[in-house]
């Protein structure tokens, strides 16, 4: 696949006005297009992943989202998706037909003030223009916000919908965690929020492997994560499987030339030994 079509987050619709919330984009983990939802056009995460490819990113939460906007945008690209009028942009990986609406953009979408809102506008039009029953729901998290009220309301909306949560997880040492997301956080605090997201609504963990300054995760990164999986408690958790993917999209980070990707055959062994603990992988170089 085009690197570059997998980085195209910015999408302006054939002819029509530039898109606030949504763009278009070609999903190697959702297989075809899908269409992104992002409730951070501020650029800004409470989290700042190493390997994140977006520009100007910035400490922060989401805004409030326009909903009457994020309304007007959604009938406006699903009212054409409806009728497979979708642009055959992005060939040969598709055929214009949508695959997916996917909550991600470019921070954490869940620090929305209105986060549960949102979830009711996106639900809401997707029933309208008859796609509910025809496309994914997904949304990506780094779970930090799933002890709020208001997002585990969304989450049960979204769950009642057959949505799922992407949740990420791509260290679980503090050192890791810090090297890679920048953020403190333990591997319990981590569980116990994986939890909660798992007890709302169908949950697979997301993790990006990629080598830093030259060299990929040590091993013991990786025991850490495989006895983290393993852990009883983990185990207990209900969860959909595991999405193990690459750096695929260049950082736009400060660390960026220490991030490069790792081979698929690297990739695919650790698939094994994750498979080898009883869950279900699957693999995105």
């Amino acid at each position: 696949m085009n690197k570059a079509t997998l980085a195209e987050h910015p999408f302006r619709f054939a002819g029509q006005r530039d898109y606030r919330y949504l763009y278009l984009v070609n999903s190697r983990r959702l297989h075809g297009l899908s269409l992104g939802i992002n409730l951070n056009p501020n650029n800004a995460c409470n989290w700042h992943c190493v390997y994140c490819d977006i520009p100007g990113l910035t400490r922060g939460a989401a805004p409030a989202a326009d909903l009457n906007l994020l309304q007007a945008e959604l009938d406006d690209l699903l009212a054409l998706a409806a009728t497979g009028r979708l642009p055959e942009r992005f060939p040969p990986i598709t055929s214009g037909v949508l695959q997916s609406i996917t909550i991600a953009g470019n921070g954490e979408p869940t620090s929305a003030p209105n986060f549960t809102d949102a979830i009711g506008v996106i639900i809401a039009a997707a029933s309208r223009h008859g796609l509910l029953q025809h496309v994914k729901l997904s949304l990506i998290s780094n779970g930090s916000q799933i002890y709020k009220p208001q997002v585990q309301a969304g989450l049960k909306v979204w769950h009642e919908r057959d949505g799922e949560i992407w949740f990420k997880i791509d260290s679980v040492t503090p050192e890791g965690i810090q090297r890679i997301n920048q953020v403190n956080l333990t591997a319990n605090a981590l569980r116990k929020h994986l939890k909660l997201c798992g007890n709302l609504c169908r949950t697979r963990i997301q993790t990006c492997m990629f080598a830093y300054a030259g060299q990929p995760p040590s091993e013991t990164e990786q025991q850490a994560y495989l006895d983290f999986l393993a852990a009883a408690e983990t185990r207990a958790i209900p969860l959909a499987g595991i999405l193990l993917y690459g750096a695929a999209r260049p950082s736009r980070q400060a660390q960026a030339s220490l991030v490069t990707p790792l081979p698929l055959s690297w990739l695919q062994a650790y698939a094994e030994r994750i498979r080898a603990l009883g869950y279900t992988v699957e693999v995105y170089a």
